[in-house]
């Protein structure tokens, strides 16, 4: 019926569990089990894709005990079994049978949800029908059919009937003789009206108590009369079923508009409902009449696509009903600040001890957890001050803090949240990772919740549940009125007879009445669920640890190291967390036979100076999970006091650092330093380096005694790179800055000097300053020493890089590299001089290459592209070069310090690499520039400029200003620049370049110029494109642009003016124009006329022109002046009863006042006169050659804003402007509503050749890997819809 009219547009809220099983979550062995059910105690229904409207129903169903128990009363003797379904000849009534399985699972069974799989089998759906999302309504008469196909010579063909079942009775009364005819209609349920009406009593009201009068040119024709009366027509309840069902009309389609929307209007429905007013029979008691609601299903979305999900009441009272959460959020926020302004009131917080404080913020907090990162936030709102102001200086990152005073506090969740130890889980209920028990071992918590629990039921003893697919969980009676009106809303409504009573032995009985095979079946599936889960959880809860034994560790340089290199000391444990830690030291001893005395467990962690310990485990009562021990966590097995005759410190405070120490020694002539490198030739200082580590707690004077250094040695830090754009000491030169630790620093820790692992720290005599290879500058040591690694690598290319082919192999083979020693302050001309002395390229045969002065070093980029020579006059500091980086040297000259190189190229951006370079002085002017670039390339004249390159290397702006000197046009060194032919306007002025309108038809009246020939020749001479294009004027018409000219005119001329210059331009002089008011301006834009210049007194800046925007003048044969809101249209009739239309005409539209399709349709009436009724537009779209319908529609009036939005024909989503055309259709005499005519369809089929013959190249260049493929945007594409449908068997 529907098909898929619910295409969900909601993915996540329809797709969400598929989604979810899918992929699961990554176990270390196998898939996840399912999970077992929630808080509610009540099982979901998974989604397959699209079946949330049928999760709805099945579970509306199961929790209608009369429905469920009629069906569990079915058994295998009538039904059949399924294990004999594939036998031939059996007749296995397979859906009820699925039924009962799915009902079974529901009631019984442990797990989250259920799936729905095997009975949408049964119901011969294939896998894309899961997907399909279709209307629960259709759905609920469909599912009944079938169940009652399926049931026919059972004792249960009856029970749809006997439940469900109604029946209506429709009278009509004859006014003259009073003769009553009636017809009685069975029903299954009631489908009432949602538009127009108020609530569901209004619409009953409606439909069986008001009566229908059947009188003027309406008149019943009565069988007792014989003759047209006047009648009264009514219909009334008769039979009224146990369950009654109400299918409200939210869906409904606009003739008007031709498309669906959905009724979101307030809808009011009761509780309890009343049908004695509505029923034939009225004598009974008011029991019999009375209903109560009980399942509501909801949609969500709009009409195109959306969600289901259902409101239920759990009447027998299966579920475990718990206050939503925003409610306990609130009991819970209202308590916390209770207790925070009972503390204000308290004694003083110790804002300066930060155990106290930290302590206070977690007991605070109503689940004793905080987030790590939010924890300073906390701290700051609580005493005012951040950690690192307050108490950083003194205990360091507040991360150790928490981790040194582990005694008080525990990270959870991988140290991203902190709790007190005391409000920590057990070992076995408290899953790794996860914090929800430990919310809940709050005990404030829990009483709000226990308070709320004790809540009375607002419907006798039921609560309502909220099934989401998976998701059930609890709501309020209140929520539900929430569904009364929106894009959520109730859809469908289940009411149940109050005279309906359930057993006492019904009440929290999930077996009630289930057949004793289908309870076997959910036991063994229990087991299996549970086998899973354990397994899984032994799985889940193992870790590896790394255990560190004692006997294989040394003390040095401050850390533990392992004895032997070839073993790093470590041995890996499986073990289960959630075993204690004495659990997992006995263990060890039994591992390690031999050990004796006590046995002492620390959490250590590998540095880079080596093993640190950290906290001893001393409890052993407590979990692994409760000590913070995961996998992968490193434990020290050691007897808690010293290792091979050394004491150990342990703790964050004694954090070990790996420092660099430099010392300088003098190298010998020839000798080679320790760290391999080569000297130069006489020797010099070299820096000698050693790492070693300290503990982060020793003072710098410490660490200075352990370095057996005496107390008058200076002790440095090497500078880090400041901001960007500070240089260093050293940057660009190789020579490295170290700040000097003044005598204050010796007694400071290297924690609170900040210092990390890697840090260098220089040792020196005070005499070492002296020397030229260290001085100090205020408390700066630069240190210049002359190290091998002070290099410069250039890299020879005879042919300056490009080419290809042959050539490229040719020349990688003549490339040469070396290494030349360079320093800072070594000129690059030296630089220069040494390499070709190594290259050895002055002692090349003559005429093979240039002397040394025409070549060049060249830098190059990440792309491998050479950039602009270096200027030799410049140190390697002062030109910016960094030491041990490459420079080309190759064809060509350098700069001086006064000079810049620049590429440049005639008329166009050229490809990179094969542009021209040319070098001038700074301080030369654009237009010097320019003739030296002439004369570069052999070209005179004046009717050249300069032009930059834009952003996206194309032609950009030219260089207006052709006295200012390049520094001043802020031209920089490595530039490109455009030769570009035409001599640039003064300042100030504009060059436009002008063409003429020619109308083939009127060329002859409207071109007469004598360098086109006659008039005669001009239709059929056919012109360079440069002066000559062609452009659709109309739909349907098409005019030649013909180059007139260019006219130079300043900024600040009018619109009138810029056309009587125009009309001096030779080639217009023959023609004859009265006025300026003649002539119609358009601006083109790629050769599209894109706007028409309005406004005869406007200037060309106003109107936002700039140099080198192409014009199109049209010639007028009356005068026009349009406004600022009038628009000009081509408008087209069509040709009654023919796909063609009249020749277009020129229509102005004012705009100004209304701009919505009334007003234009009054226009077109006025113009045409015809009525506007008679009358239908459309708008012409040439890209695509479609026409876009324009109807008086009516935008919906939003809830909020009174005011209905305005329709304008300028906005979306026609967005008119100048030069559309407009199809009219005169409704009158013609019946043809299709504006398309055979051209618009030979234009598309030619559209959709090019789209097939641009998808094979892709395919094709795809295939042969030629390129990446671009991804294209696609249409939502929206399935075809489809009839829903369930197969049955035959039973008869």
């Amino acid at each position: 019926m529907f098909g898929n009219l619910f295409d969900q547009e909601e993915d996540g809220e329809e797709n969400g569990f598929a989604a979810a099983s899918s992929t699961g979550r990554a176990a270390k062995v196998g898939d996840e089990p399912p999970p077992p059910r929630g808080k509610s105690s009540l099982c979901g229904i998974k989604n397959q894709g699209g079946t949330c409207y049928l999760n709805s129903l099945l579970q509306t169903l199961l929790f209608t005990p009369e429905f469920r128990e009629k069906l569990f009363s079915l058994g295998p003797e009538e039904l059949g079994c399924l294990t004999d379904k594939e036998k031939p000849g059996a007749k296995v009534r397979v859906i009820p049978l699925e039924l009962q399985r799915l009902f079974a699972s529901l009631l019984l069974v442990d797990q989250q949800s259920a799936s729905t799989a095997d009975l949408t089998d049964s119901f011969g759906w294939n896998s894309a029908e899961g997907t399909n999302q279709h209307d629960v309504q259709e759905l609920n008469r469909i599912l009944f059919s079938a169940l009652e196909h399926s049931l026919v010579d059972t004792s249960g063909s009856a029970f749809i009937q006997q439940l469900y079942h109604g029946t209506i009775v429709n009278s009509i009364v004859c006014k003259e003789c009073g003769n009553v005819s009636q017809r009685q209609e069975d029903f299954l349920d009631l489908t009432v009206c949602v538009c127009g009406m108020s609530s569901l009593e209004e619409t009953l009201w409606n439909m069986f108590v008001d009566e229908e009068l059947f009188e003027g040119n309406n008149l019943y024709r009565c069988a007792q009369c014989d003759s047209l009366v006047t009648a009264a027509k009514s219909a009334k309840l008769k039979k009224l079923p146990p369950f009654i069902t109400m299918s409200l009309l939210r869906f409904s389609f606009d003739f008007v508009k031709c498309e669906r929307y959905k009724e979101t209007g307030r809808y009011n429905f009761p509780f309890t409902l009343n049908l004695q007013p509505f029923c034939e029979q009225t004598d009974g008691e008011d029991t019999d009449y009375s209903y109560e609601l009980f399942s509501v299903i909801i949609h969500k979305g709009g009409c195109y696509g959306g969600h289901y999900h259902v409101y239920i009441r759990d009447i027998d009272q299966l579920g475990k009903w718990e206050p939503p959460e925003e409610e306990c959020k609130l009991k819970i926020q209202k308590k916390v600040k209770e207790e925070v302004k009972n503390e204000v009131c308290g004694p003083k917080l110790q804002e300066d001890d930060p155990l106290s404080v930290l302590t206070a913020i977690i007991a605070q907090e109503p689940s004793k957890i905080v987030l790590l990162d939010q924890l300073g936030q906390k701290l700051m709102d609580k005493i005012g001050s951040s950690w690192s102001k307050r108490f950083r200086k003194q205990y360091g990152p507040i991360g150790k803090f928490l981790k040194s005073n582990n005694d008080t506090f525990m990270l959870l969740s991988n140290g991203t949240q902190v709790t007190l130890k005391a409000n920590t889980p057990g070992p076995v209920t408290e899953p790794l990772g996860s914090t929800e028990h430990t919310f809940n071992s709050n005990h404030s918590t829990h009483a709000d919740l226990r308070d709320a629990k004790q809540q009375e039921p607002e419907d006798g003893g039921s609560h309502w549940f909220d099934f989401n697919d998976s998701t059930v969980t609890s709501i309020r009676r209140s929520d539900i009125e929430k569904q009364f009106q929106g894009k959520e809303s109730a859809y469908m409504l289940f009411y149940r007879k109050t005279q309906l009573h359930r057993p006492s032995e019904a009440l929290n009985n999930p077996r009630y009445k289930v057949p004793p095979h289908l309870i076997q079946v959910a036991q063994e599936e229990n087991f299996k669920l549970q086998q899973m889960r354990d397994r899984f959880e032994a799985t889940n809860n193992t870790i590896e640890l790394r255990l560190h034994l004692a006997n294989c560790y040394r003390m040095e340089n401050g850390a533990l190291q392992p004895i032997s290199k070839e073993w790093n000391g470590s041995s890996t444990l499986s073990f289960d967390r959630r075993k204690t830690v004495g659990d997992l030291r006995l263990s060890i001893y039994q591992m390690q036979e031999l050990w004796e005395g006590d046995m002492a467990l620390t959490m250590a962690k590998s540095l880079p100076a080596g093993l640190h310990l950290y906290n001893t485990i001393t409890d052993d009562s407590i979990s692994l999970y409760s000590a913070g021990i995961q996998t992968n966590s490193d434990l020290f097995v050691w007897n808690g006091k010293e290792v091979c005759g050394a004491s150990v410190l342990t703790g964050a405070e004694w954090e070990p650092v790996l420092l660099t120490v430099v010392r300088p020694f003098l190298e010998q002539d020839g000798a080679e330093c320790e760290e391999g490198h080569g000297g130069f030739e006489n020797g010099g200082t070299r820096l000698k380096k050693e790492a070693r580590g300290f503990a982060g707690a020793v003072t710098l004077g410490q660490v200075r005694e352990a370095l057996g250094e005496p107390k008058q040695i200076l002790l440095c830090q090497e500078r880090k790179e400041g901001k960007i754009g500070e240089k260093g000491e050293g940057e660009g030169g190789g020579a490295t800055g170290w700040r000097l630790f003044p005598p204050a620093d010796m007694q400071r820790t290297l924690k609170e000097l900040s210092l990390k692992d890697g840090d260098a720290l220089l040792v020196l005599e005070p005499q070492s300053l002296d020397s030229s290879v260290f001085t100090l500058n205020g408390d700066i040591v630069t240190v210049t020493t002359p190290s091998d690694c002070r290099w410069l690598q250039v890299e020879f290319r005879p042919h300056g890089g490009g080419g290809g082919g042959v050539e490229e192999e040719e020349e990688e083979e003549e490339r040469r590299k070396i290494k030349v020693p360079a320093t800072g302050s070594m000129l690059l001309g030296e630089v220069k001089q040494r390499a070709m002395e190594e290259l050895q390229l002055n002692k090349e045969p003559p005429g093979k290459l240039f002397d040394d002065a025409q070549f060049c070093l060249r830098q190059v980029d990440c792309t491998g592209k050479l950039l602009p020579p270096v200027c030799e006059e410049l140190s390697v500091r002062e030109a910016g070069v960094r030491l041990m980086t490459t420079l080309t040297l190759c064809p060509g000259n350098a700069p001086k310090a006064s000079q810049i190189f620049l590429h440049f190229s005639v008329g166009t951006a050229p490809p990179a690499g094969i542009e021209m370079d040319i070098i001038v002085e700074n301080s030369c002017t654009v237009r010097e520039c320019l003739k030296a670039m002439l004369d570069a390339v052999g070209l005179d004249g004046t009717c050249w400029h300069l032009s930059r390159l834009d952003w996206c290397e194309e032609l950009g702006e030219p260089l207006m200003d052709e006295d200012a000197s390049l520094s001043e046009m802020k031209i920089i060194n490595g530039e490109t620049l455009i030769i570009a032919e035409g001599q640039l306007p003064p300042k100030g002025f504009l060059k436009l370049s002008v063409w003429w309108c020619v109308d083939p038809a009127n060329a002859a009246q409207q071109f007469n110029h004598a360098d086109y020939g006659s008039a005669e020749d001009q239709t059929v001479e056919v012109l360079p494109e440069r002066h000559s294009r062609s452009l659709p004027l109309f739909s349907d018409h098409m005019a030649q642009l013909r180059s007139v000219g260019q006219v130079e005119i300043s900024e600040d001329a009018t619109l009138e003016d810029l056309k009587t210059q125009v009309l001096t331009l030779p080639a217009l002089q023959d023609v004859c124009i009265p006025t300026t008011a003649f002539m119609r301006v358009w601006q083109l834009d790629a050769w599209q006329l894109a706007r028409i210049l309005r406004g005869q007194q406007l200037t060309l800046k106003k109107l936002k022109l700039t140099s080198g925007t192409d014009l199109c003048v049209q010639q007028l044969l009356k005068e026009e002046d349009l406004g600022p809101k009038e628009v000009l249209l081509h408008v087209k009739m069509g040709v009654p009863g023919e796909r063609c239309y009249y020749p277009a005409e020129e229509l102005v539209w004012d705009a100004s006042r209304d701009s919505s399709p009334h007003s234009l349709r009054t226009c077109l009436a006025a113009h045409y006169g015809l009525s506007p009724d008679a009358l239908l537009l459309a708008k012409y779209q040439p890209l695509k050659h479609t026409w876009e319908e324009i109807s008086n529609w009516s935008q919906q009036i939003s809830k909020k804003k009174k005011k209905k939005k305005a329709e304008s024909l300028l906005g979306a989503p026609f967005h008119f402007k100048d030069g559309d055309t407009i199809g009219i259709k005169n409704l009158l005499i013609d019946n043809n509503r299709d504006f398309v005519t055979l051209e618009d369809e030979q234009g598309q089929q030619r559209l959709r050749e090019q789209a097939e013959e641009r998808r094979k190249g892709e395919q094709a260049a795809g295939c042969n890997g030629v390129g990446p493929q671009k991804k294209t945007a696609l249409n939502k594409f929206r399935k075809p819809e489809v009839a829903l449908s369930i197969n049955v068997g035959v039973f008869r």
